[in-house]
């Protein structure tokens, strides 16, 4: 089956080499068509920590490679480079596109910078990034799942994140999801889960989830959950996406499936 592989918050400058290279191996027995980096790709945005990541992700070898900044991919201290070069750094690693799209026969990933320089850690998204990415959604084939990639994400599960969803998330899950968004992936709070969209948004008309994942390579960990990555997979019949965890085991000095999901999918016609 066509997989994508979502990796997030690897936070360079906290990675832990054993963890990376469990993952380096899961990505080779994976294979998988893109790999999706959903921000915070280092912990202090040094030229350094940049360039670690990118040797990183080169060597998990996937075709494509979908990445967007988190808030840690700007630099904090150095005020200069923070106002007037937010993304230099970032860009000399992950490139001047700060929202890239993949398209193939079966996927269409939709990459959004929800990141501000004037922010310290919240994102937002703004009404013109939103229609863009309702534009790119609404003339997707019938045939793709049609992914959405932020950093912060649009739902949380506990109170004490609650300051950390997106701004702007309320208008942009409502017209993603009319425009035929299957899932919105997000990272930030390095807590993975899988919930219902449409059923957390009264403005949500059709099935679709959020996807939340952990934090891939880093030592910062929260609330017991272990390192993880998220694995999406098409091929089964119907319009139906398998949704996999995949957990480091210090054990077993691998990646393990934790869990896995079959999420239902809306029909692929979009209402014009």
């Amino acid at each position: 089956m066509s997989c994508l592989l979502q990796i997030s918050d690897t936070h360079f400058g906290t990675e832990q080499p054993d963890v990376m290279a469990a993952l380096e191996r899961l990505a080779q027995a994976l294979a998988p068509q893109v790999v999706v980096l959903s921000g915070d790709i280092t912990q202090r945005a040094t030229r350094r920590q940049f360039a670690a990541a990118r040797a990183f992700v080169d060597r998990l070898a996937a075709p494509a490679v979908v990445a967007i900044p988190g808030n840690h991919d700007i630099p904090l201290f150095q005020l200069g480079a923070r106002l007037f070069s937010p993304y230099e750094r970032y860009a000399g690693a992950f490139g001047t596109d700060l929202e890239p799209v993949f398209e193939s026969a079966d996927w269409l990933v939709v990459a959004v910078n929800t990141t501000r320089w004037w922010r310290h850690a919240d994102g937002e998204v703004s009404p013109a990034q939103i229609e863009r990415v309702a534009a790119r959604l609404a003339g997707a084939l019938p045939s793709q799942l049609r992914v959405v990639v932020t950093h912060q994400p649009v739902m949380v599960t506990r109170q004490e994140d609650m300051q950390n969803r997106l701004h702007g998330r309320e208008a942009a899950v409502a017209r993603w999801c009319a425009a035929g968004a299957d899932l919105i992936l997000g990272g930030h709070i390095h807590l993975p889960f899988v919930r219902s969209l449409h059923g957390a948004y009264a403005g949500c008309p059709r099935t679709a989830w959020a996807v939340q994942a952990g934090t891939a390579v880093s030592s910062r960990v929260r609330a017991g959950h272990p390192n993880s990555v998220n694995v999406l997979r098409l091929g089964a019949p119907g319009r139906v996406c398998q949704a996999e965890r995949w957990d480091h085991s210090a054990a077993d000095k691998a990646f393990v499936c934790a869990k896995v999901l079959r999420l239902p999918l809306a029909s692929a016609a979009v209402a014009a």
